[in-house]
């Protein structure tokens, strides 16, 4: 065979393998344009055939065409133009006859496509979605649903790509409308499953995306309602704990790296990009930790219509005329519409009556219910409706024929709905539970406690009075009676310690210039000016109507106090003393009651607001202040059963806490066993003799069981005297 011959087999071989050809194409795709344009026609007629006969075509070189057309497809814009489309309608018509290979090879073409910039974002997730809707596979929804969440990551990596969000976001709707009113439809799980993991990577963040998860727990079908209503309770935590796993995963060693990258200085080799993409992470790190930390707001706090959105779910989902749900699918909507209502302060009264029969110790999860109870009380809510929940539970929790953890559960949970709403407590009731502070039960004890101590902060008056406390008792001359609808002044605890610190760093920097101590009224003079020019700006906008009015006018005293005294002699000194102790004794008071400036005068930077929660901590205020309730915090469920550990109930439990307390404790022994451990030794003759073969010690033991002498004697001696005996 000649060399002509030789090399022109070769080179057919190159052009019927197509990786091979794939590769020469890259390289230079003019020269194989005519290579291109045959298996181009091998492809058509393929496709032709497997239209018409899905099930009878050869899959496997058609899928081979496939790929590497989509591989090549940026060499030949011209020839290649219709074949995108070509594959979004052989998936959307033929997706379910399909073959699994083939399937796979079809979608991951379209990414490939995409990723070539060969067709855009839109094109390809409008391929995706019909098919992800109603395909039957389970590989193939799974491929597409992670291929969508991977484009929508990638769209919006650098920068927030509006336009395509609201476009998928819009159709993620239309698929949650769709199967609004159908309970058997599962059209909107998947939109649902796709916003709630956009939601919990970052990529999503706005109200149109709460709004689709709004729509979803208003749905007919249980799996969607069930969805919906967990992307409001649990999402944002999810997003928390997905980035502190980030922050905590340990990357490349920097100083390695560097070592790295002067030792291999060949720039060509893959050891050599491996370390500059590690270099190029780290830098990318370092970036990231000086960002500032972006402003996300809760899923609840962007919705747009609470109270419609609490109306609604408490009618459509809890009402006794819808009895679709089961009371395991309720309960996390009643979390919600409770949440939704302590939140924002809603108004939602049926709750509370509806709330009454699910609170009894013998019911199922009923330290859920209690929670619910807890999470959906605040201020505004009437007294008149928490009162009778407050009596229930005192009814049936806290009494004398009950355990222990039932009472701890009730009284913390009255303690936690009296926290958000304190005049929902009578003083009769109150002073009936405080008595429990003296139970034996460590648990009602300290809730008993607990009551007592919110309420001394509160309504002291409440109260019995050797219950009230030397501190309460003596702050209820001055302790306002409290009022529904009442809300307290804000205020920053500890505000003064951080104008005290920055009087002394003040000092410091005066004392490091060398400023004499006169100059410290220049300095607080120039802060002053300081301060005059930066408000100076604001101008405030002065009533006309108080130039026209006729009255006292204030004059400026001179700084002369007149005395006017009835008695010329006696009289004068006394009142004299008696004034100017009562000046004394104001002026003290005043500076008692004298609020901090600094709220008020100068804007509090995020760094100041970090030195305050130093300075808190230092002066032990977080401890002495204790930790105050709002109506935003969700009620944990260790609140309600109190933090002790109880007896544990079967041997197999109380045998694992004993050895939890052995961890990391010596073994029992004699002192000589511990020396004797300490060196090598060998063992002693008691050590030998146990580990020694039964048989070996048998005759050692039978001739330990032999009687003694001793033993001998006297059993002789008592057979001959009872001898005797029977001869006389």
């Amino acid at each position: 065979m000649s060399d002509a011959v030789k090399r022109k087999r070769a080179g057919l071989q190159k052009f019927h393998n197509l990786p091979m050809l794939q590769n020469l194409i890259r390289r230079d795709p003019p020269s194989y344009r005519e290579e291109f344009i045959r298996q181009h026609g091998h492809y058509e007629s393929q496709r032709a055939i497997f239209m018409e006969q899905p099930t009878a075509a050869n899959t496997e070189s058609f899928s081979d065409l496939i790929g590497f057309m989509a591989q090549v497809a940026t060499s030949f814009p011209d020839l290649t133009a219709t074949f995108p489309d070509d594959l979004a309608q052989l998936l959307l018509k033929q997706h379910n006859s399909l073959s699994h290979d083939l399937r796979e090879k079809l979608v991951q073409s379209l990414v490939l496509l995409r990723n070539k910039d060969v067709i855009t974002s839109s094109t390809l997730l409008q391929t995706f979605f019909p098919v992800l809707t109603i395909s039957h596979s389970k590989v193939l929804r799974s491929q597409i649903y992670r291929s969508v969440v991977s484009e929508m990551r990638n769209s919006n990596s650098k920068a927030k790509n509006h336009k395509l969000n609201k476009t998928v976001q819009a159709v993620l709707f239309e698929l949650v409308e769709a199967g609004k009113d159908d309970p058997m439809s599962t059209s909107g799980l998947w939109a649902v499953k796709l916003t709630r993991e956009l939601w919990k990577r970052g990529v999503w963040d706005d109200a149109r995306a709460v709004e689709i998860m709004k729509e979803a727990s208003l749905s007919a079908n249980h799996k969607v309602i069930n969805g919906g209503v967990r992307f409001f309770l649990g999402v944002d935590q999810e997003r928390e704990d997905l980035e502190n796993e980030g922050d905590d995963e340990a990357g490349p060693n920097l100083g390695r790296v560097k070592h790295q990258l002067q030792i291999n200085k060949t720039k060509g080799s893959t050891k050599h990009k491996k370390l500059e993409k590690a270099r190029a992470q780290l830098k990318r790190k370092e970036k990231n930790k000086n960002k500032p930390h972006p402003l996300n707001f809760s899923a609840l706090h962007l919705l747009r219509d609470p109270q419609g959105f609490a109306d609604q779910l408490f009618s459509k989902h809890l009402s006794r005329s819808n009895n679709k749900l089961t009371l395991d699918q309720k309960l996390p909507v009643l979390q919600l519409v409770s949440r939704l209502v302590g939140l924002h302060k809603l108004s939602v009264l049926a709750l509370y009556s509806y709330l009454l029969k699910y609170l009894s110790p013998r019911q199922k999860d009923v330290t859920q219910f209690l929670i619910v109870a807890a999470q959906a009380t605040h201020d505004l809510v009437p007294p008149d409706c928490l009162e009778p929940i407050i009596r229930k539970i005192a009814n049936e929790f806290v009494s004398e024929g009950v355990a222990g953890e039932i009472a701890t559960a009730g009284l913390n949970a009255i303690r936690e709905i009296c926290a958000r709403a304190p005049l929902a407590m009578n003083p009769t009731l109150l002073q009936d539970l405080t008595e429990y502070k003296g139970s034996k039960d460590k648990g009602v004890m300290m809730a008993a406690r607990s009551l007592i101590t919110l309420y001394r902060d509160v309504a002291p008056e409440m109260l019995k009075r050797k219950d009230r406390g030397k501190v309460a008792s003596m702050g209820m001359k001055e302790h306002e009676q409290l009022r529904y609808g009442q809300e307290a002044e804000g205020q920053i605890e500890g505000l003064e310690l951080l104008e005290a610190w920055k009087a002394e760093q003040k000092a410091l920097k005066r004392a490091e210039r060398g400023e004499a101590e006169s100059g410290e009224d220049d300095g607080e003079e120039s802060d002053n000016e300081e301060d005059e020019d930066a408000w100076a700006q604001w101008e405030v906008e002065e009533d006309e109507s108080e130039d026209d009015e006729v009255g006292w006018i204030n004059v400026e005293s001179d700084g002369e106090d007149i005395n006017i005294s009835d008695s010329e002699d006696e009289g004068g000194e006394s009142s004299k003393r008696k004034k100017a102790k009562l000046d004394e004794g104001e002026t003290t008071k005043a500076e008692e009651k004298k609020p901090s400036k600094l709220a008020t005068t100068k804007i509090l930077t995020p760094a100041d607001f970090a030195k305050l929660q130093e300075l808190r901590e230092e002066a032990g205020l977080a401890k002495l202040m204790g930790k105050k309730l709002t109506h935003e915090e969700v009620v944990q469920q260790n609140m309600i059963e109190g933090g002790l550990k109880r007896g544990k109930s079967d041997k197999e439990s109380r045998i694992e806490a004993v050895m939890e307390g052995r961890e990391g404790r010596e073994k029992f022994g004699s002192n000589r066993g511990k020396k004797l451990n300490d060196k090598p030794h060998s063992t002693t003759n008691k050590e030998k003799a146990r580990k020694k073969n039964f048989l070996m010690t048998l005759r050692k033991h039978k001739a330990g069981q032999k009687m003694k002498l001793v033993e001998t004697r006297r059993l002789l001696k008592e057979s001959k005297d009872k001898h005797r005996g029977k001869k006389k």
